[in-house]
């Protein structure tokens, strides 16, 4: 938990962001505050495909005044910068490590603001070596490539891994004495195809797809003619302990904000809390605080004050607002049209309606996600060979579609930033994973989007444009 905490009144009555000041920030730089105006994509009406020009999200409509206190503490927790103590220059954040992918929240979700995906420039370059870690830089990870997780296919012996294998070590660092750990062998790793990449998801409108009842979700699961001419099927992934529906990560891993801030909180950066309090790596001389590092402030003064990280997390994801598609353009209608024709919205489910929950803002909406929230399989081309919960190493939930147009790299692995190779990479017949892919040699079923792929490679100029255009105005 950081030692300097953002106290904001409850009733607060308007949105209130803290402009980054003091001495320069170790490491990747906070992604900057939301605010309207153009952003910084590069490519038409301010996104790489044409997405809208409205900056990054701010909360949701609707929240009282409590509520959007309790989201701008959620904020200042995610933009917090983490050392191993908090003793590093403007880095007040405890916990770092002792192994870890990057130091904080909003370095890895920063495209097009906090609560987004990767960013044009890789921060965690920076991190590898700051307040003087002595960690090398894999050459997957590159400057104007994605942030990437690794995890490991399989264990030495042969068995299943699946888990995420960090990056750095706080070894070397100025508050990390008698810390000698070192990094795992990622070019022996990539070399025997044993290594697979995951890049962060945005979570953007998180509080409403965590507000979709299950029935909403199941309902996706019914067939119908056009389901069944194109062979897709779907099913849901669910929770070990409840079997509940999950429903957040790539493969729908994880069941709520709470578990998925948690364990990123965890993994990604090491920082033991409430939900995930044991280290990770217990190696002698590397574990420098008492765990779990963030916790529940019971001396604070304040309501706010006293929350963990990760529940501030969670509010911050939870309240955020969705991505606001841009106006429709007589392509765009064209190209929304194609997209139920040819079948994406088959997975790509253009909405659903949320239950009645606790805050108002969030109860009985309309979710303009473009997803089913489904597993299903997408063939030996696009599979990792990682199973989680139920899904197998080629299942994948569909990825919600809102927000497209802001994004920089896409698929799971950030593979492509080219929105169509994205799309044909969907199609796969059944076989093996090609060589050179990890997993090579293990054999899946085909994908279930060869016949929409194949519909979409069938389209004229004009009209491919036109689907290209309506994906980039989401």
């Amino acid at each position: 938990m950081s030692a300097k905490l953002l106290t904001l009144s409850v009733f607060a009555a308007t949105l209130v962001f803290a402009q980054a000041g003091g001495p320069p920030q170790p490491g990747p730089q906070p992604a900057p505050p939301f605010g309207p105006g153009p952003n910084n994509n590069g490519g038409p009406n301010g996104g790489p495909n044409g997405g809208p020009n409205g900056g990054p999200r701010g909360p949701i409509a609707g929240l009282t005044q409590a509520e959007v206190a309790l989201f701008n503490e959620g904020l200042s927790r995610f933009l917090e910068i983490d050392s191993v103590s908090g003793t590093q220059p403007g880095a007040s954040g405890v916990g770092l490590g002792p192994r870890f992918n990057l130091n904080s929240c909003a370095g890895c979700h920063a495209q097009p603001g906090p609560g987004g995906t990767s960013p044009r420039v890789n921060p965690q370059i920076p991190v590898a070596t700051s307040f003087g870690a002595t960690n090398t830089i894999p050459n997957f990870i590159q400057q104007n490539g994605p942030v990437r997780v690794v995890r490991f296919v399989r264990n030495p012996d042969g068995t299943p891994d699946g888990g995420v294998h960090d990056l750095f070590t706080i070894t070397g660092r100025a508050d990390a004495a008698g810390c000698k750990i070192a990094q795992p062998d990622f070019a022996a790793a990539v070399q025997q195809n044993n290594a697979i990449f995951r890049i962060p998801t945005p979570v953007f409108g998180a509080g409403l797809i965590e507000s979709l009842p299950d029935s909403a979700i199941l309902a996706n699961t019914a067939s119908n003619a056009q389901k069944a001419a194109l062979g897709i099927a779907g099913r849901p992934n669910r929770n070990g302990n409840d079997g509940t529906i999950t429903r957040f990560g790539w493969k729908a891993q994880n069941k709520s904000l709470m578990i998925f801030g948690g364990e990123a909180y965890n993994v990604e950066q090491g920082v033991t809390n409430e939900l995930f309090p044991t280290e990770r790596d217990e190696t002698p001389g590397c574990n420098h605080n008492a765990t779990p590092e963030d916790h529940t402030n019971t001396t604070a003064t304040t309501v706010l004050s006293s929350i963990s990280d990760v529940t501030g997390f969670a509010a911050f994801m939870r309240f955020l607002a969705p991505p606001a598609p841009a106006p429709a353009t007589a392509s765009s209608t064209r190209g929304a049209q194609l997209f139920a024709q040819i079948g994406c919205a088959q997975c790509h489910t253009p909405s659903m309606k949320t239950g009645t929950v606790t805050s108002a803002a969030l109860s009985n909406q309309t979710v303009n996600l473009y997803s089913d929230l489904l597993l299903h399989h997408m063939g030996p081309n696009l599979a990792d060979g990682v199973s989680q919960g139920l899904a197998a190493g080629d299942e994948f939930r569909s990825a919600p579609l809102w927000g497209l147009g802001q994004r920089l790299f896409y698929l799971h692995d950030g593979r492509t930033s080219d929105l169509t190779q994205a799309i044909l990479a969907h199609a796969s017949p059944a076989g093996q994973s090609p060589a050179g892919q990890s997993p090579t040699g293990q054999s899946y079923p085909a994908s279930e989007a060869n016949a929409v792929v194949a519909a979409f490679k069938n389209l004229s100029a004009t009209a491919t444009q036109d689907l290209l255009n309506f994906l980039g105005s989401l």
